[in-house]
This record gives structure tokens, sequence and C-alpha cells, in this order.
């Protein structure tokens, strides 16, 4: 266990991330009430424990009994979920006492983010409530938690993205779900996520702590606006890097945001070369938005360790390539990524499979004087997979081209060749598949690669940063 995170505090996030049972405070039978879809989300996702309707009025949703109040539950409750109104929460909290739950999260917002004082004070007044009543607060302000294992879906949706590796620690609770959005088309896997809001009490470096010591989580995003724990969090961020990556997109940076971001969660405000210099510090890589973060997480989940980037480009999969090769390099050398030049075996072994053309003899490697073939596509792969110096593939594909050339049958059995290159030639392939015209044919083919595990781009620009992202963690930490 990491030191410094005693049984104590892995025994409470497991109620949080693993909990027995959940309470729904503010339940409804309105189908068009939060309350409602709460509970509703929860017994569709097919989560693994009991579920506690709490409502005054009492009554009956989706064959489960309403309990009018928390105490009235003869079972323990682990997790609380609050979407009542914010006048009613300080005698939920003397509730959530009585009844000696776990840790209670409140979607429930009109806190400190007002910047009225008495909403603030109440906000100071829940968290020593917690503190008297032997409880965790996540939030104010917040959509809470996720755990795909445990078939707890992210806020009231039904929706449960794919178990994997990665934890989310985000301010933001919009943030948080457009990311679960996105994962579950491109197949990011996810350990926990966590939307943390006002952090009254519970905050960005508790969960960063957990998620060090989760054997779960091997890759942590973040998305943080001002944590209220900035300091502890920098100093615990400073030894979970040294064991896991972790990737921060920093929100507030400029003015404007910044005082959006005060309205938002209540953050206080730093300037973006400070929390730049401390993310760097800290051994964090810090990303911009939420694109690069989610592209970043979905590169390490199909790659792993990746200490050096050369990249051997293959382009030209029906016309085109010439200018898909001059794009690749282009977009590779902005950000340092390497495309070194091949071997003369290997030059010689392309112009016997490919012919003399454009730039076949290089890396990018142009195979469109072969379009269709698949022998020679195949073997224009095993041929870049097998320099030394090639780390990692990359095979730029357009689909519109494809499809409208090839046809779908022959595009689909090219597919099939790079879905298995990867474990048949021994170096992680990843694919730039840019939007056209066809793009529901493209997110077909999207979908079928991701379900390999091979990490699709909708351009090589954010293939290229993603790659540079997931090798500065490991420049930073090399061994």
């Amino acid at each position: 266990m990491q030191s410094g995170f005693a049984e104590q505090q892995v025994k409470q996030f497991e109620r949080i991330f693993y909990p027995r049972s959940i309470a729904v405070v503010g339940a409804s039978t309105d189908p068009r009430k939060m309350g409602f879809q709460w509970v509703a989300g929860l017994l569709s996702a097919g989560y693994k424990g009991v579920v506690y309707p709490v409502n005054p009025a009492g009554g009956e949703i989706m064959k489960l009994k309403i309990h009018p109040r928390l105490p009235d539950i003869q079972g323990p409750v682990d997790l609380v979920i609050c979407c009542i109104p914010r006048a009613h929460v300080l005698d939920l909290l003397n509730d959530c006492a009585a009844k000696q739950i776990g840790t209670i999260y409140f979607f429930t917002a009109g806190f400190r983010e007002t910047g009225d004082p008495e909403w603030i004070e109440v906000e100071e007044e829940m968290a020593r409530r917690a503190r008297e009543g032997g409880f965790r607060i996540i939030g104010p302000n917040c959509i809470g938690v996720s755990c795909p294992e445990q078939g707890i879906p992210y806020g009231p949706s039904p929706l449960v993205n794919k178990v994997g590796s990665a934890g989310f620690i985000s301010q933001s609770g919009g943030h948080a779900g457009k990311m679960a959005a996105i994962s579950l088309t491109r197949q990011i896997g996810f350990s926990k996520v966590a939307s943390i809001g006002n952090c009254c009490d519970l905050g960005s470096a508790d969960f960063l702590e957990y998620m060090a010591w989760d054997p779960k989580t091997g890759v942590v995003g973040m998305y943080l606006e001002g944590p209220r724990d900035s300091a502890r969090l920098v100093e615990v961020m400073r030894g979970v890097t040294r064991r896991k990556p972790v990737f921060v997109w920093k929100g507030g940076r400029t003015s404007a945001g910044a005082r959006a971001a005060s309205s938002h969660t209540g953050a206080l405000a730093a300037s973006a070369s400070v929390w730049s210099a401390a993310l760097r510090q800290a051994g964090a890589v810090e990303v911009n938005g939420l694109d690069e973060l989610a592209d970043t997480l979905l590169l390490y989940q199909a790659v792993g360790r990746l200490e050096r980037a050369n990249l051997g480009i293959v382009c030209g999969l029906t016309d085109g390539g010439g200018g898909e090769a001059v794009l690749s390099a282009d977009a590779c050398a902005a950000q340092g990524i390497d495309v070194v030049p091949f071997t003369d075996q290997t030059r010689r072994e392309l112009l016997g499979v490919l012919g003399q053309v454009g730039s076949v003899l290089v890396n990018p490697v142009d195979v469109s004087q072969r379009s269709g073939n698949l022998q020679a596509f195949e073997k224009a792969i095993e041929l870049v997979a097998a320099e030394p110096d090639i780390d990692l593939i990359a095979v730029y594909e357009n689909v519109d081209l494809l499809i409208a050339f090839l046809g779908r049958p022959l595009a689909d059995a090219m597919n099939d060749i790079v879905a298995g290159a990867g474990r048949k030639y021994g170096k992680p392939v990843v694919v730039v598949s840019p939007p056209g015209t066809l793009d529901k044919e493209r997110l077909e083919v999207e979908s079928r690669l991701s379900g390999v595990g091979t990490a699709v781009f909708p351009s090589m620009e954010r293939a290229a940063r993603a790659i540079a992202n997931v090798r500065q963690h490991y420049r930073m930490h090399p061994g």
C-alpha cells in the first residue's frame, strides 16, 4: 500500500466506488425529474448493489419502496446522492450522521460558486457537519462518481463506460460527462471517474491519492479549475507521477476563463505560468483541452510505455499519398516526433514490393502505386515494423477515398490487416482517419478498430500530440 495512504482511507474510498448500497435523496416518481432519472439510471446500468429511493412523500418507483427519510432505511448506506433544493441540505446532513453513511455527493448546486456570503457559509457548515458526523462529502455542485466495474454510470444515465485502467478527476461535471461520452465511442476504458465540484470536503488531492494506490488505475487524467487544496495536490502529484502518468488540463488560464471558473466552482485564481511550472515540477504532463486529454489517455491505453517515439507512417492506401506523407511528416516534426529514414535494405525491399513511385522509399511510405493489393499492403506494414529504430506505426487512411475507389469489402479487408498488425509484428499501430463525407462509415471503421485496442485519431496533428504527451511522461520519469 502507498506510504501515507492508510487502510482506513482505502476503506472510505472503496465505499465510494464499490458501495454496497446507494440512497437517492430527492427520488421522484415523475420521469421528467432528476430524482427519477438517478434511480432509473442505476437500475438500468446494472448497478451491483441495493438502491434506496428517499422522499418524504413516500410511494414507489420502479418497484422500489420510497423511504421518507434516510434513518428509515433498514440496511447500511454507503453512498448518498443528493438532488434536493439547497435550503434542505443541512437537515439532510443530520440524517446522514444519524444513519452513519459513508459519503454523500451533492448534485445540488448554489453554494460557494454563487459568491453569496450566506451560501458560502452554508457550504462551510456542510463540511463541519460532515467532520462531526464521521462521513465525507463530494461537491457540492457536482455529478459525483462512476465505477464501470461496479455498474455505476456517470450521472443520471443508464450508460456505463468500458472497464479499463484510466482514472479521471474533474472539477467540472460537464467536462467529465463529455469525457464519458467520448470514451463510449472511442473505447477508452475507465476504472474510476469523479466529478468533484466545489470540493468543500474531499478534494482533488484526496482522489488522486486514492487513484495512485488503486491497483486498477494505471493512468490518471485531471481537469482542474482552481483547487482549494492546490499545495497538497502538487505534493501528492509529485509522488504519484513517479509511479503512474498524470495528464492535467488546467481551465481558467485566461482572465476571462478565471472569472468563469470562479462562478462555476468557486475556484481560486492563479496565473497560467504558475500552474504550468507547478505541474512540471510535480512531474505531471499538461495538456490543452478535453480532446487532447482524451487522445492522450486513449494512446496510453493502446501503447503503454513509450520512452522513444520514432514513427513509421504508411499512407496513400488509395490515392493522395504524396500529400498525406507531407502532412504527416510536418505534423510529427511540429511535435518533435521523429519520422526516421529507413535502412537501405528496407528501401530495396519496398522498391520490390511497391515499385518506383513518389515517396515509397522513404518514411512516410506511400503505398498508392499498389492500391487495393492486400499482399503488398501487408508486406509494407511488415517491412516498416521490422525497422529496428521504429517504435510505433501510424496508418493514414482516408475512408472516403478508400470506399469510393476500392469498395467496402476491400476496405474492410485492409482494416483487418491493420487491426492484427500490432500483435502480429510486435509493435503498436495507430490509425489516423480524418472526417469526410462518409462519416457514418468512418465511425463504423473506428469502432471496429477501437474494439480490438487500436487507437484511432481524426488527424495526424492530434495523434502526434498524444504521442508527444505520453513520451514526455517517460522522459520526465525514465527507468
